[in-house]
């Protein structure tokens, strides 16, 4: 069977077009599974599975998101929204040729292994099944797919909706709506809403540092660029640099943050702030339950509204593969470097990380590993085996000196400078040892 001897690839969105370009560049056959038409994943608006709304724009700013060899053009905002990195993705891929490697409207529902190799069953846009082996398979098909749902007691008889189903605001003209969690999309979608609802509320359960997207006047993710400086220092600096910017949001009605800067993903929306500053949004605090068309809140107190907005994230979901094959330990798979199978030497997953700044260069350095790693079992599988025994022996700290909240959400979450320097480290670590299996006349 011809696909036998190429890798099986899952995903075209910006971790699946990482892949996709390092496999292709270092010559390793691959097949790329994408359930939409195109490339760009959730960027892409028109896919039935995308989760952007409307008004959505990076949180990062193009220069630190970009792919370093792929610069987005001069005239792009420092902030683009959906359809512009629609487009970006889609000439990423023309440009590389990358989409002549995909089978598009092709959704893949089971990965198992078979001896060595792997057995993958995908559907088509006719609904025809087809079950090919490969011999290994990368797995990016993101990780803002599968919606967390809060159990929340009781019953709303008003609509209740999930961000993930949200893309335009006009569904809230005239409703009282409430909002329920105060991260990245919640605060996005609060100040959406109050240019068309009756009145807006955000539930909030924790607090939250708020980052400006500028500062200076420049983007403030630029500011900080080159030699990280030690984490209690950054933190220190940086959160002394925010109140004069933002002041403390505590005067807001918002909790005080139970944790330092950068020891959770900060809100990149002073917008926010703007509107509390305004009396256009409301605090609430934590829910205790709904009651019918009033929701009652942990402090005694209860309103009534027409909508809910659950805020509440996402999980992560690799529905076609048995969890025990990834070894999920808790919200998230054990996973060297949060991306290399402990248990097989060709099953790798790409995305799942979540860091503030990484960007799409830091998923294009996962993929530079894999196919490094790739290369190396090729030549020397036994090389290869070392490598990776060493790399479970003694894993790098990825936390860059940062305590991270241990929440679900935060399971994979790491620090982007200690993280790409692993990934470095690492790539570096198998080059040279397929150079010495080359010169020792490995093949």
């Amino acid at each position: 069977m011809e696909t036998e001897q190429k890798y099986a690839l899952i995903g075209a969105g910006p971790s699946g077009l990482a892949g996709a370009r390092a496999l292709s560049r270092h010559g390793i056959d691959f097949v790329g599974f994408e359930s939409h038409s195109t490339v760009g994943g959730l960027w892409d608006i028109t896919n039935p599975v995308s989760t952007v709304y409307e008004s959505a724009h990076l949180i990062s700013s193009k220069t630190t998101t970009e792919f370093a060899e792929f610069p987005m053009p001069p005239q792009t905002p420092d902030y683009p929204g959906h359809a512009v990195l629609a487009r970006y993705f889609r000439d990423y891929a023309d440009v590389f040729g990358l989409c002549e490697h995909y089978r598009f409207d092709t959704t893949v529902t089971r990965v198992e292994p078979d001896g060595d190799r792997w057995r993958v069953t995908a559907t088509d846009r006719d609904g025809a099944a087809t079950t090919e082996l490969y011999r290994g398979v990368v797995v990016a098909n993101g990780t803002l797919a599968t919606p967390n749902h809060p159990q929340i007691p009781g019953g709303f008889d008003g609509e209740i909706l999930h961000t993930s189903a949200y893309k335009d605001p006009t569904i809230f003209r005239g409703k009282r709506v409430l909002i329920v969690g105060a991260g990245n999309s919640g605060c996005d979608i609060a100040v959406d809403a109050v240019h068309h609802a009756r009145s807006v509320d955000l539930s909030v359960r924790r607090g939250y540092h708020f980052v400006p997207k500028y500062l200076f006047g420049r983007p403030a993710d630029t500011l900080t660029r080159g030699r990280p400086l030690p984490a209690p220092i950054k933190q220190r600096l940086d959160a002394l640099l925010l109140r004069q910017f933002t002041g403390d949001p505590t005067r807001f009605g918002l909790p005080a943050p139970d944790h330092r800067l950068y020891e959770s993903h900060p809100v990149v929306n002073s917008l926010i702030l703007h509107h509390l500053g305004h009396g256009d949004v409301q605090v609430r605090p934590d829910i205790e339950r709904y009651d019918g068309a009033e929701v009652r809140f942990r402090d005694g107190s209860a309103a009534g509204y027409d909508m809910i907005v659950h805020a509440t994230g996402y999980v992560l979901d690799y529905p076609f593969l048995d969890r025990d094959l990834l070894d999920w330990r808790g919200h998230a798979p054990d996973l060297l470097l949060n991306m290399i199978s402990r248990r097989f030497a060709n099953l790798f997953v790409l995305g799942m990380v979540e860091s503030s700044g990484l960007g799409w260069q830091g998923r294009y350095e996962q993929a530079e590993l894999v196919a490094a790693a790739i290369g190396l079992a090729d030549t020397d599988p036994a090389a290869a085996a070392r490598w990776r025994a060493a790399l479970a022996a003694s894993p790098p700290d990825l936390t860059g000196g940062y305590r991270y909240l241990k929440l679900g959400r935060m399971a994979y979450y790491v620090n982007k400078d200690a993280y790409r320097a692993a990934l470095r480290d690492q790539t570096r670590a198998v080059r040279e040892a397929a150079g010495s299996s080359t010169a020792a006349g490995v093949r």
